[in-house]
This record gives C-alpha cells, sequence and structure tokens, in this order.
C-alpha cells in the first residue's frame, strides 16, 4: 500500500476545523479525534469510512463478555478477544509505517503502534462498561484497568503490542527504566487524557516525517493538528516555519520566523536575533 497522502485542501480545511472544534469540546472524544486525525493524513477516509470504524469498535465491543468483573477479569478478556481472536498487535517493523499511526488502518490491519492498539483496546472496553484509560510509561504506552496508581494493587497495566499480555510492576519498571534510564514512579502510572493521547500521537507521526525529509507534507499536517490543540508548546511554532521553508514556501516561511522571534523576544532577546536571522535567510532565498 501506498503511504496516505492528504485530501484536497478544501475537505482538509473542514477536517481541521471539526478536529479544532472536537479537541476544544467539554468531552473531547478519542476515538474521533484519531479519525479526523487519519482523515487529513489519508484523503481515501471519507465519512462512510469513519462511519464504519465506530461501528466495528461497537462490534468489537459486543463480543466481549457482559461485565467480566474485576480488572484482571476484564485485561483477560480483552487480550483473548483483541490478542488472540483478532490478532491485534506489533512488531518492530510496524514503527516504519505511517499507517501504524492511524486508526482506520490499525482497524484494518490489526497491526500499529503501542499507542494505536491501545486506543482499540481502551474504546472497546470503554464501550463495555470497562475501568479502562491509557498510561503514557516513558518509551511505551499501554493501557490501565481498575484503580490507578500502583500496579497489582487495584491497578492492571497490559501491553496491548504484546497482544494483551499483563504488565507486572516489575515490567513497567524494566519499559521505564530502557526508555529513559530512571526508575518509575507513581506519576507515570496516572490515566493519559485524551489531548495527552492525541499529542503523543500526532508526535509519533511528526517523529517518522523528520526521518523522511520527502514527506514533509507529512510533518506540516502534524504540527498544524498540534497547533489547533487547545495547550501548546510555542516551539511547535518554530518548527512549523522551518518545514515552510524547507518545502521552498519561502514568504510565508520568513512571517512565520518573524512572528516566533516577538514572542522569544520577550524572554530570551540573543534566541530571537538568531530566528530573526532565520527569517532574512529565508526570504534571500526568493532573490
Amino acid at each position: 500500500m501506498r503511504p496516505p497522502y492528504p485530501p484536497p485542501d478544501g475537505r482538509s480545511a473542514e477536517l481541521r476545523r471539526r478536529f479544532a472544534d472536537e479537541a476544544r469540546s467539554e468531552r473531547p472524544g478519542l476515538s474521533s479525534l484519531c479519525l479526523l486525525l487519519g482523515a487529513v493524513a489519508d484523503g481515501t477516509l471519507d465519512e462512510a469510512g469513519m462511519d464504519a470504524v465506530e461501528v466495528e469498535l461497537d462490534r468489537l465491543a459486543g463480543e466481549l463478555p457482559y461485565r467480566p468483573g474485576s480488572p484482571h477479569a476484564w485485561a483477560s478478556a480483552l487480550r483473548e478477544l483483541l490478542g488472540e481472536r483478532h490478532g491485534f498487535h506489533g512488531a518492530a517493523e510496524d514503527y516504519q509505517r505511517l499507517e501504524s499511526s492511524l486508526l482506520h488502518e490499525v482497524l484494518r490491519r490489526r497491526r500499529g503502534l503501542p499507542i494505536m492498539l491501545s486506543v482499540v483496546w481502551m474504546e472497546v472496553a470503554r464501550r463495555a462498561g470497562a475501568p479502562v484509560y491509557g498510561v503514557a510509561l516513558p518509551g511505551h504506552f499501554v493501557v490501565g484497568l481498575g484503580e490507578p496508581g500502583a500496579v497489582g494493587a487495584g491497578q492492571v497495566l497490559a501491553d496491548p503490542f504484546d497482544g494483551g499480555r499483563v504488565v507486572s510492576g516489575a515490567d513497567a519498571e524494566l519499559l521505564v527504566a530502557g526508555a529513559t534510564g530512571a526508575a518509575l514512579d507513581a506519576s507515570m502510572l496516572t490515566p493519559a487524557g485524551t489531548l495527552e493521547v492525541i499529542l503523543r500521537i500526532l508526535n509519533n507521526v511528526r517523529a517518522w516525517a523528520v526521518a523522511r525529509p520527502e514527506r514533509s507534507d507529512v510533518a506540516l499536517w502534524a504540527v498544524d493538528l498540534a497547533l489547533l490543540l487547545p495547550s501548546h508548546a510555542a516551539q511547535l511554532r518554530y518548527e512549523r516555519a522551518q518545514l515552510l521553508v524547507q518545502r521552498g514556501e519561502f514568504t510565508a516561511g520568513a512571517g512565520e520566523l518573524e512572528a516566533y522571534a516577538e514572542v522569544v523576544g520577550a524572554v530570551d532577546e540573543g534566541a530571537a536575533a538568531r530566528v530573526r536571522g532565520e527569517a532574512f535567510a529565508a526570504r534571500a532565498m526568493l532573490n
């Protein structure tokens, strides 16, 4: 399959507006935001396709036994349904595919990054009434069930990337140590909010695109969507300006660099001067 390419400009603008509205709503929907993100990425995903994904998530939830009970029972039921019966899991090569960050493709392929497989687990479990949430461990996203705070003491972690294997406290410590070299902290086990999940997905997309300079289009829409979230780092505006220059949009890129320099200048005039120099260099490329 070819890598996904964005839809026409008109539809892309409408999808971005809907993404911004959903992100700023009182209770943003995780699957809705993931599907709008997917439609911005992939012009073949239309309204019928997005509806079909929601229907499939409902169908999978309907295959779960009624109210399994304890967090361990929920984790076991989800592993048997999604990991074993339907074959959802991940592999190292999935990190090389943009589709691994798009919910509609993850449902189709039964493969994806840890965070996207976790989205499937969460959305299916939530529809079935499970006490489920995402846990954004450094370097590896997992699913939590039960009372957050301490693995084994009312909280069960499951790793959808490994087919839903239950993650022990020692396993979680190894995952964190491998990613950061630091010890597991209780704060790492708290539920990840919907917008935190979406931002992490977009960060994964940006990382994929950075490794592929020819796909600056992907990097640009990922930054644009991140900028539509209610809270975002100012550094993203600088990244967007650099992408515009990289794509040959020198006037637009220079303008954004100058605007960013005004913001930075309030706290670091030296940095602002460097950014203004980049803007001048970008404009010089027009000659």
